[in-house]
């Protein structure tokens, strides 16, 4: 990847970070968003997003839980979350998923 010359490694990093703290920022402004829906579209979800951040404090040595990493999405404890805005999934996003499943192209 080229980035201008006069980007540090430092400022790409700050970057990158304000971009996820965005990512985080609009999934949190759009709750109605589903996460079988994100799943769908675009093979990655907001569990998703908060096993990746618990992966890259693992790789560096801080110890996380699941449920602290996806609260870090989420901004709540998941399972709060999932009380509150997660709705019922269809039948044809439940099959669509099971597709995409079988055919092995989920995350």
């Amino acid at each position: 990847m080229t980035l201008p010359e006069n980007i540090t490694e430092t400022e790409r990093t700050a970057l990158d970070a304000a971009a996820f703290r965005r990512l985080v920022a609009h999934l949190d402004a759009h709750k109605e968003v589903q996460n079988i829906e994100l799943m769908l579209l675009a093979d990655f979800c907001r569990n998703c997003l908060g096993d990746w951040w618990r992966e890259a404090a693992s790789e560096r040595g801080i110890e996380v839980t699941r449920d602290q990493a996806r609260e870090r999405i989420y901004g709540m404890p998941p399972a709060e979350w999932k009380a509150r805005y997660q709705g019922e999934a269809t039948p044809e996003q439940i099959a669509a998923f099971k597709a995409k499943q079988a055919a092995g192209t989920d995350s």
